[in-house]
């Protein structure tokens, strides 16, 4: 049996980009030959497959606001690549890669995996907003499209919201390599931070998305209680729409020596940092399946988090955290003091977290079945 050709299509975001990379890496290259069509801007980001070979890659003006011109462009020159490297599958990431490709694949008769990341309906902040997106998805479903979500919670609502039928859904879980624990007994010395050693952190950019406004507001009732208090929040970034208002809410309250905000950095950077924290904190309306918890099961951090897709894929009540409802904040608090205080809790759910990791999210054993996906769906001969 030939090697089956995949064509990965994406505007390539954080999670995205490391998805592709863990997938590529992982994947036996004997077995399947990776394409990737992507931004122009990602021109210079090299990605290797598990023989260490670079992918091929192809370039087109995809990008995440919607714009007619630009995206009919991007279906045009997506259909050329399609014809001219001859893929058996594509794998669409995303909102915007999934409405290119399952339109191209009009074109070329080829099935595509959608991986939404998040389906983009979530994301909006009016109901015509929402019910217009959802609408787009629910129609596109039925382009050669079939689910691939990353968590059990997307793929629920890929079959109960957008419709798919369930053969046409499965699963493969957002996964990493398991991550080295940095000593918590010493300072992030790699780094020209100052926080205080009892810290906690977070990742993610300021967003409608990751809610951090709601952290600033949970930190304020936290300090009477926990003065020193302190929260890192790494993600700021090009594309973080709420930074200055986190940073005049940080200013309001008065919080200034209670919050760290970093600009995005190395991974391996904020490994250190959430290896060392007291346990993790998220705040999201909602998720595909969030990395930067995985990061932090592996890691063996306790966490508390909102109840919401991505989230409760990955925090098991009482087990390694709190999972809690959205504007919940007095829970917030109390549960951030619990677990601040209480060494043998939180030691418990630390435990836990790496159990929870290694039974569900490790790439090493999750790559065969993403490998098994594509070869059912491949159209070749």
């Amino acid at each position: 049996m030939r090697k089956i050709k995949v064509a990965h299509v994406l505007c390539s975001t954080s999670g995205v980009a490391v998805y592709l990379d863990l997938a590529l890496k992982n994947m036996e290259s004997n077995i399947i030959n990776n394409i990737i069509i992507h931004g122009k801007q990602e021109k210079g980001i090299e990605y290797l497959d598990s023989s260490g070979k670079a992918t091929k890659q192809f370039y087109i003006p995809i990008q995440r606001e919607i714009n007619i011109f630009k995206d009919l462009k991007c279906i045009y020159q997506t259909i050329k690549i399609l014809k001219k490297e001859k893929p058996d599958l594509i794998h669409a990431h995303s909102a915007k890669g999934g409405v290119i490709s399952r339109i191209a694949s009009l074109f070329y008769s080829i099935n595509v995996l959608h991986t939404p990341h998040a389906f983009s309906y979530l994301s909006a902040h009016s109901p015509v907003k929402r019910y217009l997106f959802l609408s787009i998805e629910r129609v596109l479903k039925n382009f050669n499209s079939i689910l691939l979500a990353t968590s059990e919670s997307e793929l629920k609502r890929g079959i109960d919201e957008v419709g798919y039928q369930p053969h046409k859904a499965f699963l493969f879980n957002n996964s990493i390599t398991e991550l080295a624990v940095v000593d918590n007994n010493s300072t992030v010395s790699s780094l020209a931070y100052n926080f205080s050693k009892d810290y906690i952190c977070t990742v993610g950019r300021p967003s409608y998305q990751k809610n951090i406004e709601m952290m600033v507001e949970i930190i304020k009732n936290v300090k009477d209680h926990i003065p020193n208090i302190h929260l890192v929040v790494m993600g700021l970034g090009v594309v973080s729409p709420n930074s200055e208002n986190v940073k005049m809410l940080i200013s309001k309250h008065n919080l200034e020596k209670n919050f760290t905000l970093i600009d995005w950095i190395e991974r391996e950077k904020i490994f250190e940092i959430v290896s060392k924290s007291k346990f993790y904190l998220s705040t999201s309306r909602y998720e595909g399946l969030p990395y930067s918890i995985i990061e932090s099961l592996s890691l063996r951090k306790a966490i508390i988090a909102t109840d919401c897709d991505g989230n409760r894929d990955l925090v098991i009540n009482d087990f390694n955290g709190y999972l809690l409802k959205e504007n919940q904040l007095d829970q917030f608090k109390e549960k951030i003091i619990e677990l601040y205080y209480n060494n043998e809790t939180r030691e418990k759910f630390e435990k836990n977290s790496f159990l929870l990791f290694k039974e569900k999210f490790d790439i090493s054993i999750n790559i065969r079945k993403l490998e098994k996906i594509y070869l059912k769906h491949a159209k070749y001969t």
